[in-house]
């Protein structure tokens, strides 16, 4: 009983909800030295004390957006653009402005398809391959997360 646990940062962890609340996340983890810390907002349940029966329906989000890029992953995951971070998605550079590509639009490789916020960091998606647009899978700010298909390029 001789080895004391350090106290953990309370700070940080506020420092780390309050990020949560500004940039729409539903979950944030920063690892230091021995030290993790994950922070998740309230009402994205993680565990599930008892069993769901396979016949309950799945709650999907109002706008059904989740589910729809689930399912375009899993039928054109090669041909898919995957975010590479957690954020807020924005298909064009300014609201109200024109979107960076459109269903039908011939793109070329680097070129910017999208936008995510993340940290209040407007990162530039580029395409990786040259291509056309077959479909956009996401809808204009809403929250993604890593791996996340955002647009098909075939």
């Amino acid at each position: 009983m001789a080895d004391k646990k350090p106290a953990i940062d309370q700070t940080l962890i506020r420092d780390l909800a309050n990020i949560l609340n500004e940039t729409d996340l539903t979950e944030i983890e920063v690892e230091q030295d021995d030290l993790r810390i994950r922070v998740s907002r309230a009402g994205t349940p993680q565990y599930v004390s008892a069993p769901v029966p396979a016949a309950a329906p799945v709650q999907v989000a109002s706008t059904g957006v989740a589910a729809a890029a689930a399912a375009e992953t899993a039928r054109a995951s090669k041909n898919a653009v995957t975010a590479p971070m957690v954020g807020t998605v924005y298909l064009s550079p300014a609201p109200g402005s024109r979107a960076f590509v459109e269903v039908g639009a011939t793109v070329k490789e680097g070129q910017t398809i999208l936008i995510i916020e993340a940290m209040k960091t407007m990162n530039q998606i580029p395409a990786p391959r040259s291509g056309k647009v077959t479909e956009i899978l996401v809808e204009d700010g809403a929250p993604v997360e890593y791996g996340e298909a955002l647009v098909v390029i075939e």
